[in-house]
């Protein structure tokens, strides 16, 4: 450069060669990936907005599906047990009389007692009738003697008519005498008997074995047997050690309460005890009024444990021809086409016509129009058409239908 001329400007640094491109790599590397970590972190939220989207729908669409809790039917019994109130009555019972008139003695069963056929339960004087009697035999000892009277006096006739020493007319009126007298002893003889018939009815006897329920007498008491006014009842014997028991069956039942058929019996006053018996005859006319059938229940008693004119109830098997399932009450529903109820088949409802049988409350017996296997919808809403889909929710076993 000469004297005179001016420098030229300085330039830029030039950086080292080495460590300044070293710099600029790594910076480019860092920009890099920060870009990396940024769509990494776009991609990885939008995916988590995907998944929500999805979940939201998803939860929509089950919202959207209602639940039904179901149950299954149970199959209704091969038979019902029609229970029924009864009395008792023993199966003999009869009021005893007095045959003949008099005072009562004394009495020798008091009621509670039980007594054996034949055995003496009172005594009865009897003075007028003891005074008939006494006049009766003396009467007959009369016709006797004018029996053998008469009897002789024919013979003899008889013996002198064959020598002809009476008359015929006069024999014949002696054999007609005989007759008269024979017939008047006779007489007189039934008569005897017959107050000495009456006379053993001074001892009133126990036509058969039973327990005395009843005693309407007492010492020194006037019997009358009746033949001018009502007899007085003296005792009442009835024999408990088998019974009848009277019961009134609706007539819906009527056809199946057959001779023959076992019932059982029990008492509110004997928990736990069951007494076996026999359907043994039936009225075979239903009553008008209460439009039931009168039937007798033969029912043994050796122990005496019931009572006659208790009350009992009467547990009556009753055979049913046809039979259904039992589904609860709550799973009714009552449309215009008439009685139905919801069933869940392949996911979705069906409403399903039934026919109801008997009522029992908390459950109903359907006789047609489901199958044992049916899933059956419990408080189904009035909304519910067929072709619904559902979400079941079964019902825990045992549990009682609300």
């Amino acid at each position: 450069m000469t004297h005179g001329q001016e420098a030229p400007a300085p330039g830029p640094p030039t950086p080292p060669p080495g460590p300044r491109r070293g710099r600029g790599w790594l910076a480019l590397a860092l920009f890099v990936l920060a870009l990396v970590a940024l769509g990494a972190a776009i991609y990885a939220g939008i995916q988590d907005r995907r998944r929500a989207d999805a979940n939201l729908k998803r939860a929509t669409d089950e919202a959207a599906v209602p639940s039904v809790v179901v149950a299954r039917p149970t199959a209704s019994a091969p038979a019902d047990e029609l229970i029924l109130p009864g009395t008792t009555q023993a199966f003999t019972d009869a009021p005893i009389y007095a045959r003949a008139s008099g005072y009562l003695k004394r009495w020798h069963a008091d009621i509670g007692a039980h007594v054996t056929q034949g055995q003496l339960l009172a005594e009865i004087e009897t003075p007028e009738l003891d005074q008939q009697l006494r006049q009766a035999r003396a009467d007959l000892d009369t016709a006797r003697a004018n029996l053998d009277l008469a009897r002789t006096t024919a013979a003899r006739w008889q013996l002198l008519l064959k020598s002809n020493s009476v008359a015929q007319q006069e024999t014949d009126e002696k054999v007609g005498d005989l007759n008269a007298k024979r017939a008047t002893e006779e007489s007189a003889a039934a008569n005897v008997n017959r107050l000495e018939e009456l006379q053993s009815f001074q001892k009133v006897n126990a036509p058969f074995e039973g327990v005395i329920t009843r005693r309407n007498i007492d010492v020194g008491a006037l019997v009358d047997a009746g033949a001018n006014a009502p007899g007085r009842e003296l005792y009442r014997l009835s024999a408990i050690g088998r019974l009848r028991v009277y019961v009134s069956v609706p007539q819906t039942y009527a056809a199946a309460a057959r001779p023959g058929t076992a019932v059982t019996i029990t008492l509110e006053e004997l928990p736990g005890k069951v007494f076996t018996g026999t359907l043994a005859r039936t009225s075979n006319a239903i009553d008008p009024t209460a439009r039931t059938l009168l039937t007798e229940v033969d029912i043994e008693n050796p122990a005496g444990e019931l009572l006659p004119g208790a009350y009992v109830v009467v547990h009556l098997r009753i055979e049913r021809p046809l039979r259904g399932v039992n589904v609860p009450a709550n799973a009714l529903l009552f449309r215009s086409d008439g009685l139905q109820v919801g069933v869940v088949r392949n996911g979705r409802a069906e409403l399903v016509s039934v026919k109801v049988g008997r009522d029992y409350g908390r459950t109903v017996e359907v006789v047609s129009g489901l199958g044992p296997n049916d899933a059956i919808i419990l408080d189904p809403p009035d909304s519910l058409v067929t072709g619904t889909a559902v979400r079941v929710i079964e019902r825990p076993a045992g549990k009682a239908a609300r």
